[in-house]
């Protein structure tokens, strides 16, 4: 039985508006138009980027968590506000990476393409979480609590982002020049506010600027 007879026979999906079933033959639409396999090196990037947003959602959590018990720690009380603001950012990255090549005209920088802004954004960010941290003495170990090991795990994902990028740059399928210095830039920051929140929960650390 082939895969088109099978997805002809789900009844049960007709009228949901997620279940689809197009990609039961084991392919994925692309922004404007166009499918790969769901295996294809560009979903298995924009996948793991997807993977670092849900990641994410952990760590904002998390701080929400603390807030309601009123044991958020002040000097990362903005931290929610963000992760949200990276968690955007990073529909922005996907859908980049999710448009296919004979579309890229119609990508529009900070809205469906990373672009400098974006990293300049960052950097900022950046910059203000460092001057606020003292730098570890020793290697870090991932644990010292929930928040700062959730924040770890979106590190490591978004470090995966990176490599998946750069593969599909040797093959000339990055759109934009922004993407990959944003991501190693976004590893950076959350190995920062990884540290951010092990500190504050020490009372080490000074207030993130809001």
């Amino acid at each position: 039985m082939s895969a088109g007879e099978v997805r002809g026979r789900r009844e049960a999906i007709a009228g949901s508006a997620v279940a689809t079933g197009r990609g039961d033959d084991g392919t994925t639409g692309l922004l404007y138009g166009g499918r790969i396999a769901k295996d294809d090196a560009r979903a298995e990037a924009y996948g793991t980027i997807d993977e670092a947003v849900a990641c994410m959602g952990v760590a904002r959590a998390e701080v929400g968590e603390l807030a309601a018990a009123g044991s958020l720690p002040a000097p990362i009380a903005e931290l929610a506000d963000t992760l949200l603001a990276l968690q955007r950012d990073l529909f922005v990255a996907g859908s980049e990476l999710a448009t296919n090549p004979d579309a890229w005209d119609r990508l529009r920088d900070g809205e469906t393409r990373v672009d400098e802004a974006m990293l300049i954004r960052l950097e900022e960010l950046l910059r203000d979480a460092e001057s606020r941290m003292e730098m570890p003495r020793e290697f870090v170990v991932a644990g010292a609590d929930r928040l700062s090991a959730a924040l770890e795990v979106s590190r490591c994902v978004i470090r995966r982002a990176e490599r998946r990028v750069i593969a599909l740059d040797h093959d000339r399928l990055v759109p934009g020049a922004w993407l990959m210095p944003y991501l190693n830039r976004l590893a950076d920051l959350l190995w920062v506010l990884a540290r951010l929140a092990e500190q504050a929960g020490r009372g080490e650390t000074t207030r993130l600027r809001s």
